[in-house]
């Protein structure tokens, strides 16, 4: 009589596969014992190869994807990062077929044979020597319907590379972006640098950081939430062009358009300003999708994109005060920025400030509208506290916002050099965080010391690498293109 909860399906194939696996090892033949597996080709090179190649001697590896046994041979499809190949065992070759009833979906194999074209023309290499070089004990997803549970696809982001083709080729496109921003940056001599990310003060951007301890030195530190004032501290330090791609973190929530790690390109460039930043900008992003779309025009998310220089420039208050009816500076108060938002249903949490919450405002009144590529600019200083003040209104900054499909792509400015005004605007943001905006930075001494020694006039921009991807790949979520999300454990 059978006692105990029954097996589930994957459980049960699982059990199987363990037997195939124990029967290799009682065979001498080991799976798991292959250290390495010379290969002289690459698939897609055979059969791009073919008819030169036909007769030839080739050894190629990869992971078994099907099946198709005919009385005395089978044959085989095996994929590598390259492509698919199809694979003839015959009875023959007495070692290479017997193998094959050891053989399930999944294996990764080695094949020795030659490149023949078989009446349907499919290029195929006939197998003399079949080697297994890694057993699969668990069952792949199915390859015509592919992985669909989103949530899936994001904890087991090996499975759904294998399932969907589609997802590899987008993170094959992110791996180029960044390829690309640095062949663009080099070509305009700027230097790769890095900076810390544990810091004992998360500065440069008004965001909740992470918290950890450090035991040797009994002091609590921060994940950088940014990289910006240890950048300018380089340019203070007498580099001229600077930009660091590297992770930065946020203790913020999870949607579409926001993670808590994620992916920055910041870059720091004396003697320029933010309209030379926006010339900079033009010219990098359509290298980068020039190269990967082929074209500076394309389609993404049901709309048409023109990455053509020169994009739209847009007043942000200008913008504001046509969507609200009402001037920014005019609403004077916390408490009138809140009843500004509670007129346009536009939700605010407490204790924001009220340069956060009209802010908040622009994001949902303003910016879903920016959808081609467009630069909006000149910010008020009160939400702008490390860029420099416009000469023609010093209510406004030398600032501008990339946007694309009404998300921000990118920020940048006039950096503030004037140690002065600096430390006055650190020190009026520290009133906020007294009264409780735990996103407000502490001042930072040592950067204003550093600006006391010279900052010359530089422009400075951050770009997010997940948002640029998520307009070029054409994908809706930020999930989509990180391998590895987080997510709330199971």
């Amino acid at each position: 009589m059978q006692t105990g909860k029954p097996q589930s399906p994957g459980e049960s194939l699982r059990a199987v596969r363990l037997d195939k696996w124990k029967a290799l090892q009682e065979e001498g033949r080991d799976p798991f014992r292959q250290t390495r597996f010379v290969r002289t080709h690459v698939m897609s090179d055979v059969r791009a190869g073919y008819p030169g190649n036909d007769g030839l001697g080739v050894r190629v590896a990869g992971r078994v994807t099907a099946i198709r046994r005919h009385g005395g041979a089978a044959f085989l499809d095996v994929e590598d990062a390259s492509g698919r190949l199809q694979l003839h065992v015959e009875r023959t070759h007495a070692d290479a077929f017997t193998l094959l009833d050891r053989l399930d979906l999944g294996d990764h194999v080695g094949a020795i044979g030659t490149v023949f074209q078989t009446r349907r023309g499919e290029v195929t290499v006939s197998v003399q020597e079949l080697i297994i070089l890694a057993k699969s004990l668990r069952g792949l997803p199915d390859k015509r319907d592919g992985l669909k549970d989103v949530d899936a696809r994001y904890r087991q982001r090996y499975l759904d590379l294998l399932a969907n083709p589609d997802v590899r080729d987008v993170f094959r496109m992110r791996s180029d972006v960044v390829r690309l921003l640095r062949e663009f940056l080099g070509g305009e001599s700027f230097v790769e640098v890095e900076t810390p990310i544990l810091l004992t003060l998360a500065g440069g951007a008004e965001a909740r950081p992470f918290t950890t301890h450090h035991n040797a030195l009994d002091v609590t530190l921060y994940l950088r939430i940014a990289m910006e004032l240890h950048l300018k501290r380089l340019i203070v330090g007498g580099y001229e062009a600077v930009y660091e791609i590297g992770r930065v973190f946020r203790n913020e929530g999870i949607d579409t358009r926001h993670s808590p790690e994620f992916t920055m390109l910041e870059l720091y460039w004396a003697y320029h300003d933010y309209e030379d930043m926006m010339d900079l900008v033009e010219r990098m992003v359509a290298h980068i999708v020039s190269h990967v779309r082929g074209s500076l025009q394309f389609d993404s998310q049901g709309h048409r994109l023109d990455f053509t220089p020169p994009w739209p420039r847009v007043d942000l208050t200008e913008r504001f005060q046509a969507k609200t009816g009402v001037s920014w500076f005019d609403v004077a108060t916390k408490d009138e920025a809140y009843a500004l938002a509670r007129r346009f249903r536009v939700e605010v949490q407490a204790g924001q400030t009220r340069g956060q919450i009209l802010d908040k405002i622009t994001s949902q009144l303003v910016e879903p509208d920016l959808i081609g590529p467009t630069f909006l600019i000149h910010h008020p200083v009160d939400i702008s506290p490390l860029a420099k003040r416009r000469a023609a209104d010093p209510r406004l900054t030398e600032r501008f916002e990339a946007f694309c499909l009404g998300r921000e792509l990118g920020n940048a400015f006039s950096e503030l050099n004037d140690p002065v005004d600096q430390r006055r605007r650190f020190e009026d943001q520290q009133e906020d965080r007294r009264l409780g905006n735990d996103e407000v930075p502490e001042l930072d001494e040592d950067y204003l010391t550093a600006l006391e020694y010279g900052l010359p006039p530089t422009a400075g921009l951050g770009i997010g690498i997940e948002r640029l991807m998520m307009v070029v790949a054409g994908v809706p979520a930020i999930r989509d293109v990180i391998w590895f999300p987080v997510l709330r454990p199971l």
